[in-house]
């Protein structure tokens, strides 16, 4: 991770945003970036990510994590996988981003490795 991406008290210093379109997801300074080790699926459709039965998956750490869904600028949600909402960029429709549990209410998580910066 670059040092440059958080802020003095923890926040993203730059707008996340999507790899693929560039759709604007968070601006800067709503997030905290958080540690935790989450499993994401492959970077695929919002279509397959709901209908896969057992996709191939990977392991991320670093996340920004919002605690309300209104904080983000353009983000969409898949149907529930399990107690699980995977985040997907509202435009292209490409994800996950980032997991949400329906277990955890107030916490949304966008993994770094997923978006970009500006």
């Amino acid at each position: 991770m670059e040092q440059d991406l958080v802020s003095v008290d923890g926040k993203n210093s730059r707008a996340v945003l999507c790899q693929r379109c560039g759709c604007r997801v968070l601006s800067a300074g709503v997030a905290t970036l958080a540690k935790r080790e989450l499993l994401l699926p492959s970077m695929r459709k919002k279509s397959s990510l709901s209908e896969s039965s057992s996709p191939d998956c990977e392991l991320l750490a670093e996340h920004w994590l919002v605690h309300d869904m209104f904080t983000f600028e353009n983000v969409g949600f898949t149907k529930d996988v399990g107690s699980i909402k995977y985040l997907v960029c509202a435009d292209c429709e490409v994800g996950p981003i980032g997991w949400h549990s329906l277990e955890e209410k107030s916490n949304f998580y966008v993994a770094l490795e997923r978006v970009r910066h500006e």
